[in-house]
């Protein structure tokens, strides 16, 4: 694990503001309106507060392994049967559900968790991955808040989500990197610093899965997350492209990917921060003027400073650069900067802890078959591993991906700060590939759900990017019907479709 002091983060830090800033009261000042809070450590605490999650630990790094540990290269699950399950009709036996664990192939002592559920429709539906980002969250936050088959009732009784995914796709929750949820290790040296180490284990994983079930290896296969997995999921494609391409072990039908509300290309979305807050009435034309003056260039050099191959530049970077974010925040308060139509009550943007309680329970633990295993909601551990990463710029490996027809859907809810829309569409069309300028005049279209206006598409060849309406950071929670039907057309191959010529909504069938 990469360790940075904190007189050496700084130091870094402010010897970039130096080259920028004509005084060192302007050094003092630009550091002072960043803060304490943007220390990692603490950025990462509150990051999980503000999601009203209390984590026992920081990781999943056990002292030793399970007596009924395996570390066979190969998959170990069982049947899922949640307790307290409200049907509604529908019947959970019918159904491939299932929970397990996979050893990592190329780690020292890593396990990896996941759940499958199999599509409510019907098996040949694509399989669809999905990614939680943060870094160091898990993706049972989405399972049951956002997409997954199942909502959380006030009783910690489960209820079918009338809007899961997995009314239209086989779906797959994987908790990653390791420490992340149950997955864990008894070794450190198996916490990840780069996608090169995210990505393996998850082509390692995916092989193994449909080694297990070869009646899904030849279904369409797709990649979707949201927030930090805008690294994951461009990094993991890639991995599979090269594993298909050079014919590694099962081929698998990679037809797409897709990032929600993601962080993908930092050099460019940094910048947007300003503009964003600026357009939302979030700061005034000074706040504007006074950030972009030393805070945006000197977050600018620090990532040319990090390149590829940096480890304290690159986490200098993620310092320097935070200042931009940070100075906002230190303007607009109590702001929740997941959706700014909201405000942060005690300091909890979000209620979260019903997961937490419901991971918890003894039923649920033996259902799941985790054992002693403790549920890492978000790791701070995972987080700040994750800082050597956090600056690189992931949109490079995309050109290739689209130039050999797998497809890309970039979406975001119009009023996340976060990962806003507006970064998110400008990484989009200054990407150089070979239909750039098509993309780019294409016009913007009305993407519609139930005749009415749910976003904004923009689409040429490969390329999708939907900007969707009335929802924040997390699109598939605040605006579920039109997550679905998005999910629905892209995989069908009619997104671009207006909502009357579109096929009949899954939600209505």
């Amino acid at each position: 694990m990469v360790t940075v002091t904190r007189p050496l983060f700084l130091l870094a830090a402010a010897a970039v503001l130096l080259v920028l800033s004509p005084s060192a009261a302007n050094i003092a000042d630009d550091l002072r309106l960043a803060g304490d809070s943007n220390f990692p450590s603490i950025q990462a605490k509150k990051l999980i507060r503000d999601l009203n999650l209390f984590p026992r630990e920081d990781a999943n790094i056990i002292q030793k392994e399970s007596p009924n540990s395996d570390r066979n290269a190969k998959i170990v699950e069982k049947p899922l049967r949640f307790p307290n399950f409200v049907s509604g009709g529908i019947s959970v036996d019918d159904l491939g559900h299932r929970a397990g664990y996979y050893p990592l192939q190329h780690s020292y002592a890593a396990k990896m968790f996941y759940f499958f559920f199999e599509s409510r429709n019907n098996k040949k539906d694509p399989v669809v991955i999905w990614l939680t980002g943060g870094p160091g969250c898990s993706s049972e936050l989405a399972l049951f808040f956002e997409n997954g088959p199942f909502k959380i009732a006030d009783n910690m009784s489960l209820e079918w989500n009338e809007y899961g995914w997995d009314k239209v796709s086989n779906l797959l929750y994987v908790d990653q990197p390791t420490g992340t949820g149950f997955s864990y290790s008894s070794d450190s040296r198996d916490i990840r610093h780069d996608e090169d180490g995210v990505s393996n284990d998850l082509y390692d994983f995916l092989q193994a899965f449909f080694a297990e079930h070869p009646e899904y290896a030849e279904n369409n296969f797709y990649i979707t997350g949201e927030s930090y997995a805008g690294h994951y999921i461009p990094a993991f494609a890639a991995r599979v492209h090269k594993g298909n391409k050079a014919k590694e072990g099962t081929h698998i039908n990679l037809k797409g990917f897709a990032i929600g509300n993601g962080l993908t290309d930092p050099g460019i979305q940094y910048k947007a921060y300003t503009d964003y807050a600026l357009d939302m009435g979030l700061i005034r034309q000074a706040d504007y003027d006074r950030i972009n003056k030393v805070m945006v260039p000197a977050c600018e050099l620090a990532i040319k400073l990090c390149g590829t191959d940096g480890k304290i530049a690159c986490t200098a970077s993620y310092f320097v650069c935070n200042t931009i974010f940070s100075s906002i925040l230190a303007r607009v308060g109590d702001i929740n900067y997941y959706d700014i139509r909201k405000k942060c009550e005690g300091n909890l943007c979000y209620d979260f802890s019903p997961m937490e309680k419901f991971l918890n329970l003894k039923a649920v633990r033996d259902a799941l078959g985790v054992g002693d295993i403790d549920f890492v909601s978000c790791s701070t551990t995972v987080y700040q591993a994750m800082l050597v990463d956090w600056m690189r710029n992931l949109e490079v490996g995309i050109p290739t991906l689209l130039e050999d027809g797998i497809d890309l859907l970039v979406y975001a809810g119009e009023y996340d700060l976060i990962c806003n829309w507006l970064g998110n569409s400008k990484w989009v069309h200054a990407m150089e590939w070979s239909g750039q300028k098509e993309f780019v005049n294409s016009p913007e279209v009305r993407f519609t759900v139930d005749g009415s206006e749910a976003g904004i598409l923009k689409n040429h060849g490969a390329l999708s990017f939907l900007k969707v309406h009335d929802a924040g950071h997390m699109v598939p929670m605040d605006q579920p019907k039109a997550a679905l039907e998005m999910l629905k057309r892209w995989t069908e191959g009619t997104l671009s479709k207006s909502g009357d010529d579109a096929p009949k909504m899954v939600a209505d069938m």
